[in-house]
């Protein structure tokens, strides 16, 4: 299992936009990639759902923990995640 913990770069946090844009990155693979919000309550967040990473209520420069089966997967979503989405 790979994973790796980045910082979310979007200005106003994983909101509509981002999480759409991540949702879609997700939903491109077969495996399960998983978002988990450090310092959070350890639940983990379906990364192909732009509801629930919404609902993780992870905000600009909050740590995310993405892990699943495929390191590719896990390095795409990751560089998303720190990515500022905003200005895209």
């Amino acid at each position: 299992m790979a994973s790796k913990t980045v910082k979310v770069g979007s200005t106003v946090g994983l909101h509509a936009r981002p999480a759409t844009v991540i949702a879609d990155a997700a939903g491109e693979y077969d495996e399960e990639i998983l978002l988990t919000l450090v310092g959070g309550d350890d639940d983990e967040t379906d990364a192909a759902s732009s509801l629930m990473i919404m609902a993780m209520g992870a905000e600009h420069g909050d740590e995310v923990t993405v892990t699943s089966d495929n390191a590719e997967a896990v390095e795409e979503i990751a560089s998303l995640i720190e990515k500022n989405l905003d200005e895209e």
